[in-house]
């Protein structure tokens, strides 16, 4: 007998835990993850500790920093939760071949004949859980249901780490919730109207669908589509994601600075991680963004576009970036570069040497050395002082 069962995987303040494991120095800390530095930002994710200073979602950054200064503020850095999105994708995917992701915190799991292969559909939970944590010291609980809408809404209110409701079983699990559960509840429309007619637990608009064209009456259109999500019925199916190609390459500083020695340096380092991906690829990046995160939580980018693929190439447009982006005074605490939509590059060579053939030369040892022994085994005087023991 093959199983319906559909995981949902879901990673609590996958933000937080996401800025976390890259910047050690956060755990335990308060911390928030605003939209804009801007007055009119608002926190979009929060720690624990910063909840427990009496910040929530949804709160402006100006009445942040008047209430209080101890939370560290930090800029929605999108492209770190996209490379952490699809590095988690891959752990997830070596369970199941059909995997959706859901924004950053949710994956669905197609794990039909899956238990017939692998044994208990539990013990497959917590296998990726923990594969999840092991791989990314990240937390997750998993929803199992016939579909993908009541394995959410089971991840979503769920205490335990791993529930299952069986098929036949939805109604009867939803039945003592809240309707703010499902996910129709996003239109405003439908949850004035619930609020409206008091109706405060799924069973009671299971009782009121039996009429139905009292029901059809009172919720119109919405009426069919809020009988099934109140049943825990879906016909939806987990879909594969489309994902674009992107080189992500992310340094958190050891210590926030404004020190312009030092923070080139760690620009030239990451600008030579990022050649030597492309020239491993044989690919240029026509595309190339670079972002700094500076410590009291503001984000700053420009963008680029490459003409060549050599270390020096590479480097001279990041610090030609990093130039123009760099123009506040406050310490940085990150600078990331994001390489996309990627052509083939042809290299063309020349009967004598010269300038361009003498350097090409020198990075393909260069390659060739760090290919072996990894690529911190060549360090340049000004990067080897930033990374002495790496």
């Amino acid at each position: 007998m093959i199983l319906e069962d559909v995981f949902c995987i879901r990673l609590k303040r996958v933000e937080i835990q996401a800025e976390r494991l890259i910047d050690p120095r956060l755990k335990m800390r308060p911390v928030a993850v605003i939209s804009s530095s801007s007055p009119n930002g608002s926190i979009i994710c929060l720690s624990k500790e910063a909840q427990e200073e009496g910040l929530s979602v949804g709160m402006k950054v100006s009445l942040i920093k008047k209430m209080n200064h101890s939370v560290q503020l930090l800029p929605y850095n999108i492209s770190l939760y996209n490379r952490m999105n699809n590095y988690l994708f891959q752990i997830v995917s070596k369970f199941t071949p059909v995997v959706e992701p859901n924004n950053y915190e949710k994956f669905y799991l197609d794990m039909k004949g899956i238990p017939s292969i692998k044994g208990d559909i539990k013990n497959n939970a917590l296998n990726i859980m923990n594969s999840i944590y092991q791989k990314t010291h990240m937390k997750s609980v998993i929803g199992i249901g016939s579909n993908k809408l009541i394995s959410q809404i089971i991840a979503n209110v769920s205490k335990d780490q791993i529930l299952r409701v069986n098929k036949g079983q939805e109604a009867t699990f939803l039945s003592p919730f809240s309707p703010n559960v499902l996910p129709l509840l996003k239109q405003k429309s439908i949850k004035r109207l619930i609020k409206f007619l008091w109706i405060k637990k799924i069973r009671d608009i299971q009782e009121i669908s039996t009429k139905k064209e009292t029901f059809s009456n009172f919720f119109g259109t919405y009426s069919k589509q809020l009988i099934l999500q109140s049943h825990g019925k879906d016909f939806s199916i987990v879909q594969p994601p489309y994902l674009r190609d992107h080189i992500l390459k992310q340094i958190i500083l050891r210590e926030d600075t404004n020190n312009e020695q030092k923070l080139y340096a760690y620009v030239k380092n990451i600008g030579e991680q990022l050649s030597f991906k492309l020239r491993k690829r044989r690919q240029i990046a026509e595309k190339l963004r670079l972002e700094i995160h500076y410590s009291d939580g503001f984000k700053s980018e420009k963008i680029g576009k490459l003409e060549s693929i050599s270390s020096s190439s590479v480097i001279s447009l990041c610090n030609q970036l990093f130039k123009k982006a760099n123009y506040r005074r406050n310490r940085v605490r990150s600078i990331l570069l994001d390489a996309s939509h990627f052509k083939l590059h042809l290299e063309q060579t020349n009967l004598f040497d010269n300038q361009k053939t003498i350097e090409r030369k020198i990075y393909k040892a260069i390659d060739q050395i760090r290919s072996k022994y990894g690529f911190d085994s060549i360090k340049t005087a000004d990067i080897f002082q930033l990374f002495p023991k790496s």
